[in-house]
């Protein structure tokens, strides 16, 4: 937190200004809060009106324009808000979130929206650079008023987790899925809860992971043994299909598919998009039950703990994950299946660069041992003083003064808030700045979809719908070429599998089910990449097919596409009860796979190049199997940690001269004072030396005594002295006035000097290609597979 007229700086987040509670005035210092705080996180606490809500979207604005991705949990309805910006700040665009019909009142809303930014020095280009900085979407579980997210679509996580993290995982899905049957409050040592995390435990790479599959699994367990039971005595089948049934009851529910629709719970995607572009990702669950918003919460908090964990170790800020109201999810006492993942996240998330901001507007319905290490709090307007006593509880605990605190929070009105940093020196108390976003308040499921991105003309996939466009129309395999569709058209179809001749190797796309089998060349080779001036030596695999023609080149591997599945994903044993298209002569001819297999071999090295990216600013180089997505990602937050070191140095090299011209105003302000008070000291004693001369003369002495003499004398001489020191003071204030011109400068320098480092977290990234030598190609298989058609 710094006070500064230039707050458009990165690394600093503008959220407002400092604000004198006892004149309660407003004042010119700016309250610029470092984005690195964030990573001990923070918990703001106000009643309604406080306005906590204005305050939250202000810092997931900032952090926006910072180029730090937000995954926002809005149990309100309120984040939404923050796609309402409008840079020409116009009536038109208000228009239509204008609840009034009156013409009229859109431009008093455009007005007013002006005018208050104007009041904190910002206007409507900075509105156009928070819309451009980051890409703002609303995903809404269980409906599809805004982006669905999947969130069934898959229960299990990653093979990677630790024993422990893995526990409390499964176990948190297990009692938010049986809420969500009606099961209520789930004892955890039930044996409902006991079995699905079971399930949920033992899921095997591959497994579907949806409701559909626990459902199967619940009527027949993939294990028949809990503990040192059988499964029978320990869940008799009787009971596990009536337990299956509550959960069927669920998922046929009218609606329910949409559960399984949408983005999936990935939070690499929600946080960013393809291009590596970072997200305001807002997860909107006001619409919903409480049971179903328990499931949203927990889920989601358990997929960010486990992409958190996988993350660099780093002191800069990542991600801001905030919610705009935690009661009921970390409560004091119980432990609702959201308190698990969110209490990791509050203990370890630090280490990787996530901060996590809480609000809440009752401060007694939180876990205050889970947020005794948060490094920032922000005290609004509290509602009783029980609340009051509550935060004074928790804050005096860390060192700070509770009369002064007890003081400070009854006198804050709406949208000032008392701010305690660990970081900084004390607290302070600020005014929220205006927010860049309109805030006209909770919005409905269909203002919702007016939100929506339209995709519906547009020949571009939405990255978040998990479709592409015609994917009706192009069947389960609709990464085969257009071409191979149409050569599979003038094929013969037969109804048993054709005889291959000997010599030629033969294998079978696994289908899962009944299908129609068509004739295609697999190429499957293991490349090696190798570049000394880079430092690269990379193996990678490429896995092709191609049609088969019946021209006189009936192959050409210039029209390949990625195989469906790796050589090891291969069968050698034919499908019961497939049907299959007859190949053309030449894939019968086993002389031809030896020139295929050279001409795969030709074609790798032509056109299978290792693409490798670097930020040459920053000396990265991507690793292998890394991808532009993710080693820009990378590189971005390679170029944050790079700036916030540069600026923590820059600062270094200044606080001795900032210390030293403090130390000068602080001693400038002394002898001011010092000589304040002497000259009120001698203009006292002057004014009773002068005194007690005329009332000695106003007694009726004929004769002026000596005595009298000496006095009139003395007050001559304490006027003297009076304007030698009303001089001293005016030299004092001139002093002070230099040395708080000096200190003033010097900050501006620094300032200056971290603006010139702070540059951009968006590095210049450049992409190579690496040709693979034909030394380097180790061709595994070359033969004619069978392609599930269905």
């Amino acid at each position: 937190m710094r006070g500064m007229h230039q707050f458009e700086q990165l690394g600093l987040f503008y959220l407002g200004k400092r604000f004198d509670v006892t004149k309660r005035t407003r004042l010119d210092d700016t309250i610029l809060y470092d984005s690195k705080d964030l990573v001990t996180h923070a918990v703001c606490v106000g009643m309604t009106g406080s306005g906590k809500t204005g305050l939250g979207i202000a810092m997931i604005e900032e952090a926006a324009l910072d180029g730090v991705p937000v995954l926002a949990i809005d149990p309100k309805g309120d984040l939404s808000n923050l796609l309402l910006t409008f840079p020409s700040l116009s009536a038109d665009e208000f228009a239509p979130w204008v609840e009034a019909t009156d013409p009229a009142a859109s431009a008093q809303q455009a007005n007013q929206w002006q005018k208050g930014l104007a009041d904190w020095d910002e206007d409507g280009d900075r509105i156009g650079r928070f819309r451009a900085a980051a890409n703002a979407i609303v995903f809404t579980p269980g409906s599809r008023a805004g982006t669905p997210l999947a969130l069934l679509k898959t229960l299990v996580a990653g093979h990677d987790e630790d024993d422990e993290d893995a526990a409390a995982r499964v176990g948190s899905t297990a009692e938010s899925l049986l809420a969500l049957a009606g099961f209520g409050e789930v004892d955890a040592q039930s044996r409902e809860r006991t079995l699905i995390a079971t399930i949920l435990a033992k899921a095997k790479p591959g497994d579907p992971g949806d409701l559909p599959w626990l459902i199967q699994q619940i009527q027949r367990p993939s294990f028949d043994r809990i503990g040192v039971l059988d499964l029978e005595t320990f869940f008799p089948a009787k009971d596990r299909q009536a337990l299956a049934l509550q959960f069927n009851s669920v998922l046929a529910a009218p609606g329910f598919d949409v559960w399984l629709e949408g983005a999936p719970l990935d939070p690499a995607r929600l946080l960013y998009t393809d291009e590596g572009k970072p997200r305001v990702a807002i997860v909107s669950i006001a619409h919903l039950g409480d049971a179903e918003r328990m499931l949203v919460v927990s889920l989601l908090l358990n997929a960010l703990v486990e992409w958190t964990r996988k993350q660099r170790g780093t002191a800069s800020l990542r991600a801001l994950v905030y919610m705009d109201e935690v009661f009921g999810y970390l409560p004091p006492v119980a432990n609702p299946p959201s308190k698990a993942p969110l209490l990791t996240l509050l203990k370890q998330a630090r280490a990787f660069g996530v901060g996590v901001m809480l609000a809440t507007q009752n401060p007694v319905d939180l876990d205050y041992k889970a947020l005794s290490n948060t490094g920032t709090w922000f005290l609004g307007k509290l509602q009783t003083e029980r609340d009051k006593a509550r935060v004074l509880d928790g804050l005096e605990g860390i060192g700070m003064d509770r009369a002064l605190l007890d003081t400070t929070l009854s006198a804050l009105p709406g949208r000032v808030f008392l701010m305690h940093d660990v970081h900084e020196h004390g607290p302070v108390t600020f005014e929220t700045r205006w927010t860049l976003s309109y805030l006209r308040g909770p919005m409905s499921r269909e203002e919702l979809k007016r939100l929506r991105t339209p995709t519906a003309n547009s020949s571009k996939p939405d990255p978040d719908s998990g479709s592409t466009p015609n994917s009706q129309e192009r069947g389960p395999n609709s990464q085969l070429p257009r071409e191979t569709e149409t050569a599979e058209k003038v094929a013969v179809k037969a109804t048993s599998k054709p005889v291959i001749p000997s010599g030629i190797i033969e294998v079978f796309v696994p289908a899962g089910g009944t299908a129609t089998y068509r004739p295609m060349l697999y190429g499957s080779a293991r490349v090696r990449y190798t570049d000394a001036k880079r430092g690269i030596d990379s193996v990678g695999d490429v896995n092709a097919i191609v049609s088969f023609g019946n021209g006189p080149v009936p192959v050409s591997w210039d029209g390949a596409t990625e195989a469906p599945v790796g050589p090891d994903q291969l069968s050698t044993t034919a499908p019961a009860g497939g049907t299959f298209t007859a190949p053309p002569s030449a894939a019968l001819d086993p002389k031809r796979y030896a020139a295929w297999t050279r001409d795969f071999e030709e074609w790798i090295a032509r056109s299978k190049p290792l693409r490798v990216f670097t930020a040459p600013d920053l000396q990265l180089t991507s690793t292998a199997g890394e991808g532009e997505r993710e080693f820009r990602l990378r590189a971005q937050h390679a170029a944050r940690e790079a700036r916030d070191a540069q600026v923590e140095k820059l600062r270094g090299s200044y606080a001795a001269k900032v210390a030293r011209a403090t130390e000068k105003v602080r001693k400038a302000q002394e002898s001011v004072g010092k000589e304040e008070q002497q000259v009120g000291q001698q203009r006292l004693q002057t004014a009773v030396s002068v005194g007690a001369t005329l009332v000695g003369a106003l007694l009726g002495r004929r004769a002026i005594s000596a005595t009298t003499l000496g006095r009139a004398t003395t007050a001559a001489r304490g006027v003297g002295r009076s304007l030698k020191e009303g001089e001293d003071v005016t030299r004092a204030q001139d002093r002070l006035t230099q040395a708080q011109q000096e200190l003033t400068e010097l900050q501006q320098a620094v300032e200056a000097a971290v603006t010139a480092v702070s540059g951009t977290t968006e590095p210049a990234i450049e992409t190579t290609e690496i040709a693979a030598k034909r030394g380097g190609i180790d061709t595994r298989l070359v033969a004619l597979a069978w392609l599930p058609a269905f």
